[in-house]
């Protein structure tokens, strides 16, 4: 499954920036959804399947922590694309008429929003807040049901 999940999603993305018909925003969208759907699916399948594979049920405190850090980013990522490519198919049918006028302010100014995020995320001290941030989570959140020696 996990195969059929990477080849559908990497067919998607082939089929769409091979066709220059499809090169429309909601195409676009479709792309970035299929992207993090194999990022998603790329964060927890492999570790599933070595667990599998060596019989081993155990995961190191800081691989939980990466991997829970994983899935809620690429997961909240996709909630968003899935909220953006609602809003973009309403603003399509119940107002056609304003939807280049809509779609214009949502596609220019979306990104220039994310922008300081983006950026910031190069900034040292932001890195400094996100260490002591994961660190700060690490404490909190004591998993006894992951062994930390593995």
């Amino acid at each position: 499954m996990y195969l059929v999940t990477i080849l559908g999603n990497l067919l998607i993305i082939l089929a769409v920036s091979s066709d220059s018909h499809l090169h429309t925003p909601m195409y676009y969208f479709l792309v970035n959804l299929s992207f993090t759907d194999i990022c998603l699916s790329s964060s927890t399948i492999p570790k599933m399947l070595v667990n599998i594979l060596t019989q081993s049920q155990s995961i190191t405190y800081t691989g939980c922590l990466t991997q829970v850090c994983f899935v809620l980013v690429i997961g909240g990522l996709e909630n968003c694309l899935l909220a953006v490519m609602a809003y973009d198919r309403y603003v399509a049918i119940c107002h056609p008429l304003r939807k280049t006028a809509l779609a214009s302010v949502m596609y220019t100014v979306a990104p220039q929003l994310m922008n300081p995020f983006i950026y910031g995320l190069r900034n040292k001290d932001m890195k400094e807040a996100l260490k002591k941030l994961i660190s700060w989570i690490a404490v909190l959140c004591h998993l006894p049901f992951y062994k930390l020696g593995v």
